[in-house]
């Protein structure tokens, strides 16, 4: 379904879901709605029960139907947040399959790509996901062309990051239906300043925040933050950047407070962490994944950064 065509949307919020990503998503569309006069678009947020399930923040959105009485949808959102995974059952599997066989567009919002995944429905592909999971989804589901951008709309495809970017989205949806004026009124309500393209990237990790302004810097964290599996030395960054070693080391320490070394450990040890925490990965998968020599010095490392085994943080977040 085209997006112009998109008219009627339910929300289908899991237990922990992100509020202000499903808040962003509808509010755009009540937005249009008051600003062209007439109820062009419509909602509903439902659950497979039709119990309202808690947000991440505790609260719940009233009124909540069930999936089965909800009646039809031109596109169905599933809201994700913390702890996706645990979320993400059999039952929920099988709707979203019931759900593609028919002419129903399906999307996602903040980690709720990790349930479309789980379910076989995004193969080949372009995804958008919340950064904060990106690293292990690509882990665990390698054949799908998980995204950096905001949101990518891909066919019947809507996958978003969280936060505001929902509504980054949803102005895209408005100004296929309606033009670009509208799509812009709806954004200066809001007090949106300008209107982010889906292809847009995530906000940069704040190392790179940290080395804005030197070209220099900026492209050895990039080279350093690229391929974790296969980590480079703090010799070959410096010579791909055109820095003595010596200068490599003077900049990290002045921009960064830590040296290449150090800055490239935490790195794999941080990516290690989410991995441990988000996907069923082994401890020796995670350490080769991460660029470790050995399981033991994987071991070793990670107990001296964290304070504890590997496996002790096996499954934390969901």
């Amino acid at each position: 379904m085209e997006p112009a065509a998109l008219q009627s949307f339910g929300f289908l919020t899991l237990p922990n879901y992100s509020m202000i990503a499903c808040a962003n998503a509808l509010e755009a569309l009540r937005m249009a709605n008051r600003l062209i006069g007439r109820e062009d678009y419509s909602w509903r947020i439902i659950t497979l029960d039709g119990q309202a399930v808690a947000a991440s923040n505790g609260l719940t959105l009233q009124p909540t139907v069930s999936l089965a009485q909800a009646g039809a949808f031109d596109a169905v959102f599933v809201c994700g947040g913390v702890d996706v995974r645990h979320a993400t059952g059999r039952p929920l599997i099988a709707a979203l399959r019931h759900l593609a066989v028919g002419r129903t567009a399906l999307g996602a919002l903040c980690t709720g790509s990790f349930a479309l995944a789980e379910a076989g429905l995004l193969g080949r592909r372009r995804c958008a996901i919340h950064w904060e999971n990106l690293s292990a989804i690509r882990e665990e589901f390698p054949d799908i062309d998980f995204v950096e951008d905001l949101y990518a709309i891909d066919g019947d495809r809507l996958t978003c990051t969280g936060g505001v970017a929902p509504l980054d989205m949803m102005t895209h949806l408005i100004a296929a239906r309606h033009g670009r004026d509208v799509a812009r009124r709806v954004s200066a309500q809001f007090i949106v300043e300008r209107d982010r393209a889906g292809a847009e990237r995530q906000p940069a990790s704040t190392h790179l925040r940290a080395a804005k302004g030197h070209p220099q810097l900026e492209a050895a964290v990039r080279m350093l933050e690229g391929d974790p599996a296969s980590p480079k030395s703090p010799s070959e960054v410096a010579a791909a950047v055109r820095l003595s070693s010596r200068q490599l080391e003077r900049l990290f320490v002045r921009h960064l407070g830590q040296t290449p070394a150090a800055f490239s450990s935490g790195l794999r040890l941080e990516r290690a962490r989410v991995l441990l925490g988000q996907t069923a990965m082994s401890v020796t998968d995670v350490a080769v994944a991460c660029g470790f020599s050995s399981p033991a010095h994987f071991s070793t490392a990670f107990r001296r950064r964290f304070g504890h085994a590997p496996s002790v943080r096996r499954g934390q977040d969901g």
